[in-house]
């Protein structure tokens, strides 16, 4: 008896993960995949998908800015789309991390280079710290949570 007992808790204890959980690596590439796909947007002026990778109901703290939600960041990345701005984004995968949140998505962390002309027509980069809640819904990623800082 004691032996079942045992079998089931085991089982009920691994019952919330699915063998459909990407492996390390792949999770990893995947998440990849989306900040290419995601700041490829930002980098080309491409608000429509921009606007299907960040969910609705996003959270967006920033060290400087403070929070903003999913509308405010759209406004606020049209109108500096709309301004001619040359702003692009790097990531620099040598200070990113991935990982898993179960049943969730996942967590990317990383730095990124921001740059664009100054005024005296030289380069002006910034190098900040980023965190990124992704969450995977039927099949679809999208940011819920952004934390920017080290501004």
């Amino acid at each position: 008896m004691f032996r079942l007992l045992t079998v089931a808790t085991v089982a009920l204890m691994f019952s919330g993960q699915t063998l459909a959980e990407p492996s390390q690596d792949q999770l990893t590439k995947d998440v990849l995949s989306l900040d290419t796909r995601l700041f490829t947007a930002f980098n080309e002026r491409d608000i429509e998908v921009m606007k299907a990778m960040l969910s609705q109901d996003l959270e967006f703290y920033h060290d400087k800015a403070g929070v903003t939600n999913y509308q405010q960041n759209l406004k606020a990345t049209e109108n500096m789309f709309n301004s001619g701005t040359d702003l692009n984004r790097e990531l620099l995968p040598e200070f990113t991390e991935v990982h898993p949140i179960p049943g969730y998505g996942a967590i990317q962390t990383g730095r990124h280079r921001f740059c664009h002309t100054a005024q005296n027509g030289e380069p002006d980069c910034g190098v900040f710290k980023f965190l990124h809640i992704w969450k995977q819904q039927d099949g679809n990623w999208q940011i819920t949570r952004v934390v920017s800082y080290d501004h």
